[in-house]
């Protein structure tokens, strides 16, 4: 059985780390595959931005790049809706609810994060996986993109 991932914007975030142990972490999670969505995008562009500093030239590079790599689910009505119950039955922030939901309409199984809890399973179908907590990353999933 394949593992079809969803990846948090802190995971893609540590590519551009000082931190060369989680940056490699996170190139291993990134190589096996996994989905993304608009969320991700917007929050890596607020976070390159305000945080690091910088240039939107090589913030649009950094952002092409990964959707170059990553599916991009879209950001729905849909997902809102689920966002919400799942940000209320799970006790997540309203922004965690809406990865889960686009983790969760996208059919994944695993949702790589550093921010939510260890292990956690959402709705019977999503496990939450901190790839820093142990070695073990999820198998790689069929039709996975991996960069050279």
């Amino acid at each position: 059985m394949s593992v079809t991932s969803f990846i948090d914007t802190n995971i893609l975030l540590y590519l551009l780390s000082a931190d060369t142990a989680k940056a490699a972490r996170a190139e291993e999670v990134v190589r096996i595959g996994g989905t993304i969505s608009v969320q991700v995008l917007n929050e890596m562009a607020n976070v390159m931005r305000r945080k690091l500093s910088i240039p939107w030239r090589e913030v649009n590079e950094v952002l092409i790049l990964v959707r170059s790599i990553c599916p991009c689910e879209s950001l729905t009505l849909e997902i809102h809706d689920r966002g919400l119950l799942v940000a209320e039955r799970y006790g997540l922030s309203v922004y965690d609810g809406l990865i889960v939901a686009a983790a969760l309409v996208s059919q994944c199984d695993t949702l790589y994060s550093e921010d939510m809890q260890h292990g956690l399973l959402i709705d019977g179908q999503l496990r939450i996986h901190n790839p820093f907590a142990d070695s073990s990353v999820k198998s790689n999933r069929v039709g996975s993109i991996a960069p050279s």
